[in-house]
């Protein structure tokens, strides 16, 4: 392992002479090489419908420009006659949006037309749109309409090699599907991939090595492992601009929480330091941060001076950055884990993968050669960092996979073509959760209600909740709900400068019963605005994730017809609203007992998350919308319920004896019998 955050380190550079580097960047510096990639080598396999392609040029550009020839190509090879259609999938949203973008511009077309992109609540293609690039989940969400791809005669599946959940089953689908359509062209595409080992999964597919087009990187490593990374990187960042050449810096942290520090040190450091170096814009980027800021990374720097972009992971694929010639890795990520006992999720700092460090390493090469700055040692490079991520199958929970997978007639889960399988346990316990919401019968085929349910994109429990409203007549109120917490926790904004106002903002939306009537709250009084982006600024409210939680509810609202539920509101009666949010996640519930709150199933200690509305009444029953650990085992989304409700919704689930309260009972009042009278 990667040696932890620890008391940070000694640093001084302007002790030393501008021609060199200090610090992490010099004094610790074990050696470089130069990155150099290598020449293609024609495959001996035989031709195949199935191409595992492992390019070495930067993943947008080699998306757009494979995907482009195609195009090109489509009168000789008739890819787009009679209607077919290619496409290319994302594992995110931004790099779906950006790439499809790009790749219009390219090609002198409107983005919506020839071009088009397709994202979970938003579609931007039309009747005409030949070339769809899609998130993974999306065009699993196409093999409920069309089993065997038909109308698609070229399938993409780019930055294969981060292994998320869609991207694991579109891989079993996919290859079933090419195995009886020999005219459906396949490619999986990434920088870094186990090339033999997609190979093999694909029916031995030929490998094709594409030289691309990336500039030559440096890459440094230190002699010894850094103590404090934080530490390392602030320090670096200032080396870098006092002893480098012109160009901007990339650094990689973990989270909001550490960027939002790493950019508070530089800015301090450099006011500190004021005239004797040059300027530096130092930008963070971030989830959570409103889009306006968001785009500040991609100003063009000013002349004389030098950018500094503080960011995520998701600048390792999904963005890309004009003008970075220098890279700073630390050599952590966030990595999202799931424990089926307990139902419990827990973002945890852990090391990176190799495939990850090369793909943060070759941001440095895009406009020209690059440095990367490895601030662990190269022996722990070779030794401690796992060759890729943890497929993200293996780490998840899989309610929505088993749904969607079920709804697709594919009945045995345990002998699915899996190129990594999911635990046993995590299977099981998705197999029951959606018997309980009543999406499986007693035999594990799909009910009515589990047909509907995969019809709507959402979690199983936020679908059950929203055909539960039908029942309680408040399908408007529910939909508004299930679309702000489709958001993720991203609907306030709270900048350090301003944390007591960003408060007070918050406090004000609160209302009795918990956080999602706070959310209803705070989208009713947006739209009584008129959807004004001037009332998001005033109350601290992000006005991307509320104009996003709109699109998600208008979408919500067309499905509705779908699954046969009609429009309804409660008029106030925010009772019917909590009682069926309770018929979707009646699965998790936690009761007041005198050592705190514990989970009514599994008896698990947990708490509330100090930013909810609820935090100071503690409540006896609770309802809770997700359960993550990070400093403790905080429930997020609270919601008061009272126990009577979970014997209505689910009688099948919860048993009057498990809803009682033992602390309640009291001694019986008759009088014992004395010690004579017993004899």
């Amino acid at each position: 392992m990667l040696p932890p955050r620890s008391p940070s380190i000694s640093w001084c550079w302007k002790r030393r002479r501008p021609s060199s580097l200090s610090g992490p960047l010099s004094s610790r510096v074990m050696r470089s090489h130069r990155a150099h990639r290598p020449q293609p080598r024609p495959s001996r396999r035989s031709p195949s419908r199935l191409s595992a392609a492992a390019s070495q040029c930067s993943p947008s550009a080699r998306s757009s420009w494979l995907l482009l020839l195609i195009i090109r190509s489509s009168s000789s090879r008739g890819y787009t006659r009679k209607g077919m259609k290619i496409a290319c999938t994302q594992p995110r949203r931004v790099a779906a949006m950006s790439v499809a973008a790009r790749v219009a511009r390219e090609m002198g077309v409107k983005l919506g037309n020839e071009v088009g992109y397709s994202i979970r609540f938003e579609d931007c293609t039309s009747e005409r749109t030949v070339l769809r690039y899609m998130t993974d989940g999306m065009l699993l969400r196409e093999f409920l309409s069309e089993p065997d791809l038909a109308s698609y005669s070229v399938v993409m599946v780019d930055e294969a090699h981060e292994r998320t959940l869609h991207t694991d089953i579109l891989f079993g689908l996919i290859k079933d599907v090419a195995r009886f359509r020999p005219e459906l062209k396949v490619l999986v595409a990434s920088a870094t991939l186990d090339t033999a080992r997609f190979s093999t999964f694909f029916d031995d597919a030929p490998v094709f090595r594409i030289p691309g087009r990336r500039f030559p990187v440096d890459i440094f490593y230190t002699k010894a492992p850094e103590a404090d990374y934080l530490e390392a990187c602030v320090v670096s960042v200032l080396q870098i601009h006092v002893t480098q050449p012109p160009g901007d810096i990339l650094v990689f942290l973990t989270g909001q929480e550490e960027i939002e520090a790493a950019c508070e040190m530089l800015q301090d450091r450099c006011r500190r330091l004021g005239s004797k170096i040059r300027e530096l814009l130092v930008l963070p980027i971030y989830a959570n941060l409103p889009s306006d800021i968001q785009a500040r990374i991609f100003q063009p720097t000013p002349p004389g001076a030098r950018k500094v972009v503080v960011a995520t992971n998701i600048a390792e694929t999904s963005l890309t950055i004009e003008g970075i010639i220098y890279v700073l890795d630390p050599g952590f990520c966030k990595q999202k884990s799931y424990n089926p006992r307990t139902g419990m999720e827990s973002l945890t700092v852990t090391p990176c993968s190799k495939a990850s460090a090369n793909q943060r390493a070759g941001r440095a090469g895009r406009v020209a050669a690059g440095k990367c700055f490895r601030l662990y040692t190269a022996w722990a490079y070779q030794h401690e960092l796992e060759e890729t991520t943890v497929p993200e199958i293996q780490r998840t929970s899989l309610g929505n996979v088993v749904l969607l997978l079920k709804s697709l007639g594919i009945h045995d889960l345990m002998h699915f073509d899996f190129l990594d399988p999911p635990p046993y346990e995590t299977l099981l316990l998705a197999l029951e959760q959606l018997y309980a919401l009543g999406a499986l019968n007693h035999l594990g085929e799909l009910t009515t209600s589990g047909r509907k349910m995969a019809e709507l994109p959402v979690d199983p429990m936020l679908s059950k909740m929203i055909l539960a409203s039908e029942k309680y007549s408040c399908s408007e109120e529910i939909l508004t709900v299930a679309a702000m917490l489709s958001v993720n926790n991203s609907i306030f904004y709270r900048p350090k400068d301003k944390v007591v106002h960003a408060d007070n903002a918050r406090v004000n939306f609160f209302l009795p019963g918990g956080d999602h009537l706070v959310l209803l709250n705070v989208y009713t009084q947006w739209a009584e605005s008129g959807y004004s982006s001037q009332w998001c600024y005033e109350n601290f409210v992000q006005f991307r994730s509320m104009r996003r939680a709109r699109d998600v509810r208008e979408q919500l609202e067309g499905l509705l017809e779908r699954v046969e539920v009609g429009l309804s509101s409660c008029q106030g009666d925010y009772i019917r609203v909590r009682k069926a949010i309770t018929a979707g996640y009646f699965y998790h519930t936690a009761r007041l007992t005198r050592s705190g709150y514990r989970t009514v199933k599994q008896q698990q200690t947990v708490f509330i998350h100090p930013n909810s509305s609820l935090f100071d009444e503690q409540p006896r029953w609770l309802l809770y919308h997700e359960l993550v650990l990070t400093t403790k085992e905080f429930m997020r989304q609270v919601l008061e319920i009272e126990s009577s409700w979970l014997l209505e919704v689910a009688p099948h689930y919860y048993k009057a004896k498990e809803l009682e309260d033992p602390h309640s009972k009291k001694m019986p009042k008759k009088i014992g019998k004395t010690r004579e009278e017993l004899g």
